[in-house]
């Protein structure tokens, strides 16, 4: 709307009548994405920072309370009660300064914002399903699969009427993924990969959240990162000096992005150990679904198991987990554990030769992240 009213309406229509004013001249600046994006990452950081505190009382009133595992760490158990779905917050604040600053003509955005409130949506739900029953279990597996399959299915079918979109898969390190098409797998086979990373991205991101600050903390490096890729995938100089598969429609989840960067550091205001609130699965299932969905729209699918390491390292943890109790019981008629609690941060806290505090783990398992994003970056030239 910002960019509407400043640059479209105010800039064009006084730009036409003769000579132009520094004030005119002032105006062209909102047509930049750059210049937009900054502002949408301060707008809801802004907005996270101004909210945040009457989010949390209001979830405290309404006596919205975290539901603590009972299998879980026994330090967790102070935490109960600790307003959660703070999420709210996250979605809410992304959301409004996007369609502030973003040109909301670009069907793209438009793509992320609904992909993302529907996955929110689901979460909502789990969440709701929790504090009602005061029990650590929402929805159930099935319920939040098929939801997750039918907002995949959504977004296919939105890019599927989309006559410009490539169904080419690109490749990290190989660039002739990216030019010549010789991975162009067609509309339907694209169907079950886009409900692959969305389900995935969108489950490891909840996965991971279980301590203060540590998911919010991962996904403002993951979605800086993002960040870069979606404004060099939409920059047909960059794209081309890069190799990349140039989309010029993706420019515009750039301020996305950023509205995304600005709300997670202001959610971190208020996440940050001890925390004040969780994001609750509102949150994190909105977040994945929005990094699943970035990554199919920018062609940059593969890059995410790079950009997200340390949700994929929390999500593979898990699966280890499952599959090795699961193939011990069935040999031995007692399942065993590869690791002393999944995901994999509760490991670290509770495993007798480790122990670490919990700020410890958030902190290094961030390291982690800044170190995933790097490598990520440098696939841009590693070509």
């Amino acid at each position: 709307m910002i960019y509407y009213f400043f640059f479209e309406r105010l800039y064009r229509s006084l730009s036409g009548q003769g000579e132009e004013s520094y004030f005119v001249k002032a105006l062209n600046v909102f047509q930049y994405v750059t210049f937009r994006t900054a502002y949408a990452s301060v707008t809801a950081l802004l907005i996270s920072l101004f909210f945040g505190g009457r989010v949390i009382r209001a979830l405290r009133k309404w006596n919205v309370g975290q539901q603590i595992r009972e299998e879980g760490p026994q330090a967790h158990l102070a935490k109960k009660d600790t307003p959660t779905m703070g999420g709210v917050l996250i979605i809410g604040s992304v959301l409004v300064s996007t369609l502030l600053w973003a040109r909301l003509s670009s069907r793209y955005v438009w793509i992320v914002m609904i992909a993302t409130t529907l996955f929110a949506v689901i979460g909502f739900l789990d969440d709701y399903t929790k504090v009602a029953s005061k029990k650590s279990l929402g929805l159930t597996g099935k319920q939040k699969l098929a939801a997750q399959l039918g907002i995949a299915a959504g977004v296919w079918a939105a890019l599927f009427f989309m006559t410009d979109y490539s169904w080419n898969i690109s490749l990290p390190f190989f660039k002739a993924t990216a030019q010549t098409g010789i991975t162009n797998i067609g509309p339907y086979l694209y169907l079950p990969f886009i409900a692959l990373v969305l389900i995935g991205s969108s489950n490891a991101v909840n996965l991971t959240d279980g301590l203060d600050g540590l998911a919010i903390s991962v996904t403002f490096v993951a979605m800086a990162t993002l960040t870069g890729f979606t404004y060099v995938t939409g920059d047909a100089r960059f794209a081309g000096y890069l190799g990349l598969d140039h989309r010029p429609e993706v420019a515009e989840l750039t301020i996305f992005c950023g509205a995304m960067v600005g709300a997670s550091l202001g959610f971190l205001w208020y996440n940050a150990p001890p925390a004040e609130v969780f994001m609750g699965d509102v949150g994190s299932l909105a977040i994945g679904g929005a990094i699943g969905t970035i990554g199919v729209l920018t062609k940059q699918e593969f890059i995410l198991l790079i950009v997200g390491g340390v949700f994929v390292i929390e999500a593979l943890s898990v699966m280890m987990q499952v599959s090795f109790f699961k193939l011990t019981k069935k040999k031995y008629g007692t399942g065993r554990r590869l690791l002393a609690m999944a995901p994999l941060h509760h490991h670290f806290e509770i495993a007798e030769k480790h122990r670490w505090k919990e700020s410890k783990i958030v902190f290094r398992f961030l390291i982690l992240a800044i170190l995933f994003a790097l490598l990520s970056l440098s696939t841009l030239k590693l070509r």
